[in-house]
C-alpha cells in the first residue's frame, strides 16, 4: 500500500479556503508550496478573466479540479427558469475554458412562499435534462452536491447523497454525478452506504474536506472548520471514497472569517499539515 502520510498530490486548495489572496497570489503561494490543484469559484474567475486565468495557472504549473458554482435551478417563473439555464451554460463554457472536468452545482431552494421540496427536486432534475447534453458537449461533468438539511431552504433542496443519486442517476454517470463534502455529510449515517453507491457507478465527482465547528459562528455559510477542529472524522470518509476505487483529488473547501483574516501563506501550510494529519 502505498504511504500517503507525506503525500501531498493529490490535495487541491480551493480557492474560498484562502479567499484573501487573489488569483496570481494563489498560483505563486501553491505552485511554491508544492502543491498543483485549486479549485476555483466563478466570481473571481470572471473578475480576472477566463482565458487569463487558465493562462496563469498553466503558467504556474497548476490544474483545475472543479469550478463552482452552478445550479439553482429550482425555479417556477419561466423567465427564472431561462436565465438560470442559461447562466449554467454560461458556467460550462467557463469551465471548459479552464480545462476542468467538473461543474459543482448548488441546486437552490424553495422558491419564494412555496414548501414543495419534491417538486423543487423534479424541476432540478428537468434542467439537467437540458444542461446534461450541453456539458457532454464540453467535456464537463455535472456535479450535484448534497448540502446539510439547514440550508434546504434557501440554498438547497438537496440534502443527502439519497436525494442526489436519485436525481443523477437519471442522466449517464459520466454526464452527472456527486459531491461528498465531508462538511454537509459528516452526521448521515447512511453515508457510507450511499458513497459506495455512488461509487460503484463512478458517480463521484468531487471530493471536499472541511471539519463541523460547534457552535456554529453567526452566519453559519462561513462555518465550516479547519482540518482537525471539529468532529469530522476524515479517515473514514477517505477510506469509504476510496473503498469505491476513486483516486481523484481530495479538495479542501472550507469558508471561515477567521482563516481569511490570517495571513494567506500561513494559512496553506496548516492546511496541507492539517489535510497529511487527518485525512491521510
Amino acid at each position: 500500500m502505498t504511504d500517503t502520510r507525506n503525500d501531498l498530490s493529490r490535495l487541491s486548495i480551493n480557492q474560498e479556503t484562502i479567499k484573501q489572496w487573489s488569483l496570481p497570489e494563489l498560483a505563486e503561494g501553491c505552485a511554491k508550496a508544492g502543491i498543483g490543484k485549486v479549485g476555483l469559484w466563478r466570481a473571481p474567475v470572471q473578475e480576472y478573466g477566463v482565458e487569463r486565468t487558465a493562462r496563469l495557472l498553466a503558467d504556474s504549473g497548476l490544474s483545475v479540479t472543479s469550478l463552482c458554482r452552478g445550479g439553482f435551478l429550482t425555479a417556477t417563473d419561466p423567465a427564472e427558469r431561462s436565465r438560470a439555464l442559461d447562466d449554467n451554460r454560461a458556467a460550462l463554457d467557463e469551465a471548459a475554458g479552464l480545462s476542468t472536468d467538473t461543474l459543482v452545482l448548488v441546486s437552490g431552494g424553495l422558491p419564494a412562499g412555496s414548501k414543495d421540496l419534491y417538486g423543487a427536486r423534479e424541476r432540478i432534475a428537468d434542467a439537467l435534462g437540458e444542461l446534461a447534453p450541453y456539458a457532454a458537449e464540453r467535456g464537463v461533468r455535472l456535479a450535484i452536491e448534497p448540502l446539510h438539511p439547514m440550508f434546504a431552504s434557501d440554498r438547497c433542496v438537496v440534502s443527502t447523497l439519497s436525494q442526489a443519486l436519485d436525481i443523477a442517476e437519471r442522466f449517464p454517470a459520466d454526464r452527472v454525478g456527486v459531491v461528498v463534502d465531508t462538511y454537509h455529510l459528516w452526521w448521515d449515517d447512511q453515508a457510507p452506504d450511499r458513497i459506495a453507491r455512488a461509487g460503484a457507478a463512478g458517480r463521484i465527482h468531487s471530493f471536499q474536506l472541511a471539519d463541523w465547528i460547534t457552535p456554529l459562528p453567526a452566519g453559519v455559510l462561513v462555518g465550516r472548520g479547519q482540518l482537525g477542529d471539529g468532529c469530522v472524522d476524515f479517515r473514514a470518509f477517505r477510506t469509504a471514497v476510496e473503498a469505491t476505487g476513486f483516486d481523484g483529488p481530495v479538495e479542501v473547501e472550507i469558508f471561515n472569517e477567521d482563516l481569511w483574516a490570517r495571513d494567506g501563506s500561513e494559512v496553506l501550510a496548516e492546511v496541507a499539515a492539517r489535510y497529511l494529519e487527518h485525512a491521510c
